[in-house]
């Protein structure tokens, strides 16, 4: 049976794919993105100001891609991972040698979950709170209410055009506060010590601020660098784990989906690159998801023995 929120997010899509999508005829994985400039959007038509009533933030599960992804990346809203530990085995040099294939171009474009009827009217100044509100207001040093103003809006809007976030409408969605997230972590992600300083190497995923680097004592080795960990009822476990394999050109056993640079810490979970956003606002399956580039260069720094250290809670769940 199909729920009220499946069957909507379904009709949402469909209506922005209509409304943002090439013409019928062009296939969606080849059609190039929609370029969205600096220079464009400051050309763009004066805000206009928010109604007197307050607007509820819109929840994070009802948000679409602002504007019609690369041709790396469909309208898909969740990669598939594998929740059961694979089966184990030593791959061969001929196997190993083998890299990965490349992203697509503008698979990893910081395109920004948005409510529909802004993704559809294609607004400059979304009159609307985002589910990330007050976090944006704090960062931007604006006074923290939760309500979008005139002056909200600008703001946000100035750092999503200084970032390449599109569309850069002012709406504090899930892409925004990453990257505010990845900005605010610097040289040093540890700063709260909330991942154990080792002798060893410590692979750390941070799940409130959805970031994963690795440290050897106070020395970060890799990171930080974006990810999206496990979903609602599907979270990646939290405490001490040991990568336990590693498969370069993993291929998940239960949807036959690529998993590439797969280095398995507990059970099926593990770091991975994903052909797609890993800003959905839906969680993965409990794997650790990483940009390709990321998941390349963190598998020559891990190594098979690693300890990882999960702590935290993933927005939402």
């Amino acid at each position: 049976m199909i729920t009220r929120r499946i069957a909507y997010r379904g009709v949402a899509v469909l209506l922005v794919a209509s409304t943002t999508l090439p013409a019928a005829g062009t296939a969606a994985a080849t059609a190039p993105a929609v370029p969205v400039t600096g220079t464009a959007e400051a050309a763009a038509p004066p805000a206009t100001a928010p109604s007197a009533t307050p607007v509820p933030p819109t929840p994070e599960s009802d948000l679409v891609p602002g504007v019609p992804p690369g041709p790396g990346q469909p309208w898909q809203i969740d990669t598939p991972d594998q929740m059961l530990p694979p089966k184990v085995y030593t791959p061969s040099a001929r196997e190993d040698a083998v890299e990965p294939r490349d992203a697509a171009p503008g698979t990893y474009d910081l395109i920004e979950y948005v409510p529909l009827a802004d993704a559809v009217a294609k607004v400059s100044c979304s009159k609307q709170a985002g589910p990330y509100q007050r976090q944006v207001e704090r960062w931007l040093k604006l006074k923290v209410d939760g309500k979008q103003s005139t002056k909200d809006c600008k703001a946000i809007r100035a750092f999503q055009l200084k970032h390449k976030i599109k569309p850069a409408i002012g709406f504090a969605g899930p892409v925004t506060w990453s990257t505010m997230m990845l900005i605010s972590a610097g040289k040093n992600p540890n700063a709260a010590k909330k991942c154990p300083v080792k002798s060893y190497r410590v692979a750390c995923v941070d799940l409130d601020r959805q970031l994963t680097w690795v440290q050897k004592g106070t020395k970060v080795l890799f990171g930080p660098v974006p990810m999206r960990s496990g979903r609602k009822g599907m979270v990646t476990r939290k405490g001490w784990h040991t990568v336990y394999w590693r498969h370069k050109n993993h291929v998940s056993t239960l949807y036959g989906q690529p998993m590439p640079y797969a280095q398995f810490f507990d059970g099926g979970q593990a770091f991975h690159a994903v052909y797609g956003s890993i800003f959905t606002t839906v969680g993965s399956y409990g794997c650790v998801n990483l940009k390709l580039a990321d998941a390349r260069k963190l598998w020559g720094v891990l190594k098979k023995g690693d300890h990882v250290y999960v702590w935290g809670r993933r927005p939402g769940t």
